[in-house]
């Protein structure tokens, strides 16, 4: 078994694949403060519950894959696999490990490692050109050549970020539940919210990629729009860009990593 940790701003995401094949996940808040000997309690608890795995930590385990967006989780989480799965080959993706993808940035140190890890699965799943379209904390577009370069991208601010904002700086406006409205006209202020939200970042989303596509490509219909991160689905229905729906587009690139330095398990 191959585990898989997406470590992002707000949620960290946990597969568990078997081969090619993700028998298990869990999603659990991000916490900088949590130590290596509480992610490790953490990942016992969770796998302990799986009837592929053992009773014992590590048990099970043939390989660990992490990448993360936050320097103080991806430090303890490569202090628990030296602790506690010390015999367990380990893949952090961090300058210096193949992905094989080359990065056309200025200064390619700074793209997050997920980024590069969507880039890859995307290329491996369905080609380029591309453009990964990840719902996270931030909302962000990667721009993937048809040989399969990073190229570059856009940042947006999420769409938890922009609610939370909006019920903060909005002094008749208060924080809301991100559901469907009735209609795209809304009855009442939360239907309002939940209108300019939905509509609003589909609009967004179409907007950018339609722009990214005509600059990756010199035919646009032939750039492939994958959508992954946990708020895509509400997006989903509403956008007439997203071709692809990969919620464990991160977790997949985190195996094919783990492949390309270590091994198939």
């Amino acid at each position: 078994m191959l585990l898989t940790i997406d470590v992002g701003n707000t949620h960290t995401v946990l597969g568990l694949f078997d081969g090619e094949e993700i028998v298990e996940h869990w999603r659990i808040s991000t916490d900088a403060r949590r130590t290596a000997d509480e992610l490790a309690v953490l990942l016992n608890g969770l796998m302990g519950m799986h009837p592929l795995l053992g009773e014992e930590l590590g048990d099970g385990i043939e390989g660990i894959s992490i990448c993360s967006t936050v320097p103080s989780v991806l430090h303890e989480l490569r202090e628990v696999t030296r602790r506690y799965y010390g015999d367990v080959p380990a893949v952090l993706v961090e300058p210096g490990v193949k992905t094989g993808v080359p990065i056309l940035m200025d200064n390619p140190k700074e793209v997050g490692a997920d980024r590069i890890i969507n880039s890859l699965a995307a290329v491996e799943l369905y080609g380029g050109p591309a453009v990964v379209v990840d719902f996270g904390t931030a909302t962000t577009f990667d721009a993937v050549s048809a040989r399969g370069e990073y190229v570059g991208g856009v940042i947006a601010p999420g769409i938890e970020i922009s609610v939370d904002a909006l019920g903060v700086r909005g002094a008749q406006l208060r924080k809301i539940e991100l559901a469907r409205p009735r209609s795209v006209i809304g009855k009442n202020t939360v239907e309002a919210m939940q209108s300019g939200i939905l509509y609003g970042f589909a609009g967004q989303v179409d907007g950018v990629v339609q722009r990214m596509a005509r600059e990756l490509a010199e035919d646009p219909e032939e750039v492939t729009v994958i959508a992954t991160g946990g708020l895509a689905p509400m997006v989903l229905g509403e956008s007439s860009t997203i071709d692809m729906h990969e919620p464990w587009l991160t977790l997949i690139g985190l195996r094919l990593v783990y492949e390309r330095n270590v091994g198939r398990q």
